[in-house]
């Protein structure tokens, strides 16, 4: 546990401290402890306290992740409100247009009773995971800041903006595609914005969606239905990612919620009876971030801030989850071997591992969102074969589903459901 000690002695010491207590640095630091008791972690983090349980959105967590979430002890409280995908449909028209044709359908299971991915609220996967850290004694500092750390032979000394300072073995870096900790380590990334933004919100609607995900190709960007959990009172509700031109999506959510609406309901369709939006709706500005490097001396980068990718193939939430069951199990058989957990040459394994993955799935993303992302019609007619074809391999689309349920590559032993 972190402890304030007296003011003549700011410090204290740990083996690994990580920085965020998002998703991937709660899930990073649970998967270490749980396997290896006998390290002291704690987990620090700029945003103000219990401000997680206001997050509104919900997130597509594949069957990989959901693994990872039931070896972590999490995944029984979340499941009775997680909402299986059981199918999924692709279209590609311009909003204007009277009828979609579907281009691609997929079956929801990847194997007998196990969906390819689940709808879950991020405040509810975020509750279990902080529920899970209490329980092996990780304590999460709130409302504080990374101000500086220095990297040495032995540990890194990291300075919060209270003033207190912590001695770390290992210092992970979970705080987002802004990362300060990243630019504080002097790793540089490669960077480029789509002009695009993500409009995040809930809708509920009269008819239930059956746990059918749709993901509709506009001339703007992705347009995707993603089906939630009825409320407990039957409330039918679905969330949405919508990409839109940053202008346009600036200029939707400031405005009239009636506009929206209207604006929303001609992309949304009426198949599912009458919608209304639930809460505000926000926007989020679209971009491609991969960092340089992965590791430095006594530092480690995971999730968003070693990359942030497009929502065009909803796998950003989960290569972060892979992040941290990669460096968990790295971290983990280091320290079984008597290793130096910080060191250079184990953190490389790490990167070695992961940084692959991430290019591949973020130059993949960038190649989809500018292929789907326009209204060239030969651009439209080639495309549109294309995903006709896949429609109509069975090999290609159980390739696809397998490629969404995070469970191709150098699987993390997580990830496939096995202990560290």
């Amino acid at each position: 546990m972190v402890t304030r000690e007296s003011d003549d002695k700011k410090s204290t010491q740990l083996d690994v401290l990580v920085a965020g207590a998002g998703y991937v640095g709660l899930a990073t630091a649970v998967s270490i402890k749980q396997a290896r008791p006998n390290l002291h972690i704690a987990i620090v983090d700029a945003a103000p306290a219990e401000v997680w349980r206001k997050d509104g959105r919900a997130s597509a967590i594949a069957a990989a992740a959901c693994r990872m979430l039931d070896q972590l002890g999490c995944w029984e409280e979340i499941a009775p409100e997680a909402q299986a995908i059981t199918d999924m449909i692709i279209t590609d028209s311009k909003s204007a247009d009277p009828v979609r044709p579907v281009f691609l359908t997929f079956d929801g299971e990847i194997g007998a009773g196990e969906p390819f991915a689940h709808m879950i609220e991020n405040r509810l996967l975020n509750g279990a995971l902080r529920r899970r850290a209490a329980e092996l004694g990780i304590d999460i500092i709130e409302g504080v800041a990374v101000q500086a750390f220095e990297a040495g032979i032995a540990g890194a000394k990291v300075h919060l903006a209270d003033g207190i300072s912590i001695d770390t073995r290992l210092l992970i870096a979970a705080d987002g595609v802004n990362s300060k900790l990243r630019d504080m380590a002097g790793i540089k990334t490669v960077r480029w914005e789509y002009g695009q933004s993500g409009i995040v919100c809930t809708v509920v609607h009269e008819r239930p969606h059956g746990g059918r995900a749709e993901e509709h190709f506009l001339p703007a960007g992705p347009f995707a239905t993603l089906p939630l959990k009825p409320t407990k009172d039957g409330t039918n509700r679905s969330s949405i990612v919508w990409t839109e031109r940053t202008e346009d999506a600036d200029k939707l959510v400031a405005g009239d919620p009636f506009v929206f609406e209207i604006e929303l309901e001609q992309r949304f369709g009426l198949k599912l009876g009458e919608i209304r939006v639930e809460g505000k709706p926000r926007a989020w500005p679209l971009g491609l971030t991969l960092a340089r490097a992965f590791v430095a001396p006594r530092f480690a980068l995971a999730g968003d801030a070693a990359h942030g990718i497009h929502p065009i193939a909803g796998q950003g939430l989960n290569l972060g989850f892979k992040d941290a069951a990669a460096l968990a199990e790295t971290i983990v058989e280091a320290d079984r071997l008597g290793q130096d957990i910080g060191a250079l040459d184990v953190l490389e394994r790490y990167e070695q591992w992961r940084r692959f993955d991430t290019v591949r799935m973020g130059i993949t993303t960038d190649v989809l969102n500018r292929l789907f992302s326009n209204d060239i019609a030969p651009v439209r007619a080639i495309r549109d074969i294309g995903l006709g074809l896949v429609d109509r391999v069975p090999r290609l689309k159980d390739y696809f589903i397998r490629q969404a349920s995070g469970l191709t590559g150098e699987t993390p032993r997580l990830l496939k459901g096995e202990a560290i």
